[in-house]
């Protein structure tokens, strides 16, 4: 069976918001640090980079900052971000270049998963249609419009897929119209489910929690995925690895480290 090669975790920023925004009805006043998160994959036939992080130049800009990230608080302050966390800068330390990667796999469209294309000129980026659809309405305000300029070109999806050997699209709705998880079959450990914002937390899958922001307040659409990831997990003995957790990010291989 061809299984994906390695994946790099790539700590992207970071992000302070009230857990409620994970946690469906529940951490209201209480506030928790959040990695940002990407991931580079490899295979025998290329490179896959699953999500893509923030747009640098409107958190390094002051006027940008203000324009973009203010309107959000006090329940999400502005993400932290350096110059060393955008995607190019992590390739570079690998050796890698943008002609490197194959697919940029975009889990879904909020600013903190998409911004950072803007750094990938000419990288192959895949979405899925109902998630294009549903951020052009303007009625997610996790969904910055700039963002989408160059969507015409990214190429859609409409159902699950097989990436690349051993990487499988999974359509995982609920937080987002579109959302998309990968699940990846590596040649040592056991699988791994990167469940994207569909479960932000460990918590949202030991308690089957919905994430707090629920596309048209669709709680059991997003409660059906967990419980669908969860399911796929059991099938494959496979690992979930929850987006937004700090905690659980630490117990992950921290870059140039690798997953294999």
């Amino acid at each position: 069976m061809s299984r994906a090669l390695k994946v790099w975790p790539l700590l992207t920023g970071t992000l302070r918001y009230e857990k409620t925004i994970s946690t469906r009805n529940y951490g209201h006043g209480q506030f928790i640090q959040a990695p940002i998160l990407a991931y580079l994959i490899e295979t025998p036939n290329g490179r896959i980079l699953y999500d893509a992080g923030c747009d640098y130049r409107k958190l390094a800009d002051p006027v940008l900052r203000v324009k973009y990230f203010d309107p959000m608080r006090p329940q999400i302050e502005p993400p932290n971000m350096q110059e060393a966390q955008r995607i190019p800068r992590y390739l570079a330390r690998l050796g890698l270049t943008l002609l490197d990667i194959d697919v940029v796999f975009v889990g879904h469209l909020h600013f903190d998963h998409v911004g950072g294309i803007c750094d990938l000129p000419g990288c192959e980026v895949h979405i899925h249609a109902d998630e294009l659809a549903a951020a052009r309405t303007g009625l997610d305000g996790g969904v910055f419009a700039d963002e989408l300029v160059n969507a015409d070109q990214w190429h859609l999806q409409t159902s699950e897929y097989t990436i690349a050997p051993g990487v499988q699209a999974i359509t995982s709705p609920g937080h987002t119209a579109g959302h998309m998880s990968l699940l990846i079959e590596l040649p040592k450990g056991r699988p791994v489910i990167l469940c994207g914002d569909a479960a932000d937390l460990t918590e949202n899958l030991s308690e089957e929690i919905a994430p707090g922001c629920c596309w048209q307040d669709n709680e059991e659409l997003a409660l059906a995925s967990i419980r669908k990831l969860k399911a796929l997990a059991r099938a494959e003995d496979a690992e979930l690895w929850p987006n937004h957790d700090m905690d659980f990010f630490y117990g992950l291989p921290q870059f140039p480290a690798w997953r294999d």
